[in-house]
């Protein structure tokens, strides 16, 4: 099977829409698994970044300073009186949820709640930084996007521990 088969294949995951399954409704699934397994490693590359430096905390606070200013006014409150005072739990939470989400999505494993976790903390940095949604820069919105996905689609039974692991633990379905 060359690489234009898979680009044809039809093999893969079978979108219903209530009433039947045709060909015409059904995914190749390799890009699934190809763009998770990206998202994986990016998000590892990035928490464990984080987790090296040591002072992540001290240099998120200065980033949320910084960035103060700009954020949506809804989330200014929270970040000044919760995450500020708090930056310890905090800069643990970002730099090692990020570690984790990047080995779930590589691993194909818990996906659809590692990326609901993962798009939770994506909107996070998207609040803090007060972005618009279609802003050129604004790549939070991006991960945001995929992530939500990648919980509505079962990306991690695609090439993933999801799929092997669910008839064990329904939860993974």
């Amino acid at each position: 099977m060359g690489a234009a088969d898979l680009f044809r294949s039809t093999k893969g995951i079978t979108m219903t829409n209530g009433i039947g399954t045709s060909p015409a409704t059904s995914i190749a699934t390799w890009p699934i698994a190809a763009l998770r397994v990206y998202a994986g490693v990016y998000f590892l590359i990035h928490g464990w970044g984080k987790i090296q430096r040591g002072n992540f905390a001290d240099g998120m606070v200065g980033f949320l300073n910084n960035r103060l200013e700009g954020s949506f006014g809804f989330y200014r409150g929270f970040v000044e009186s919760v995450v500020i005072p708090n930056k310890g739990l905090f800069g643990f939470l970002v730099s090692w949820g990020e570690l984790a989400l990047g080995i779930a999505l590589i691993l194909g494993l818990a996906t659809r709640y590692a990326a609901i976790a993962g798009a939770v903390l994506v909107a996070n940095f998207w609040f803090v930084k007060g972005q618009g949604f279609f802003d050129g820069p604004n790549h939070d919105v991006v991960w945001m996007m995929i992530l939500l996905a990648f919980a509505f689609l079962p990306a991690g039974r695609v090439l993933g521990l999801d799929g092997k692991l669910s008839a064990r633990f329904g939860f993974l379905k």
